[in-house]
């Protein structure tokens, strides 16, 4: 199971559509409208789109994706 940062796990809380791959086409169409200044967050969708690209949707599917935020 590939393990994702607690930034990745939260652009994928807002991202997440009902599939994987659904998922991966909202991350990358969002990443279009990123400002030039905005290199944080552009480094880290490349960084949850390799991981999302590397896993298949079972373990997609297996993503605790509404992680207990009471920290």
């Amino acid at each position: 199971m590939m393990n994702l940062t607690h930034d990745e796990m939260n652009l994928l809380c807002i991202y997440q559509t009902n599939t994987r791959r659904e998922t991966i086409n909202a991350i990358t169409y969002m990443q279009q409208y990123l400002e030039p200044d905005e290199t944080e967050l552009a480094e880290m969708s490349d960084s949850l789109l390799a991981k999302l690209e590397q896993m298949n949707d079972e373990e997609f599917d297996e993503l605790e994706k509404f992680p207990d935020f009471n920290y």
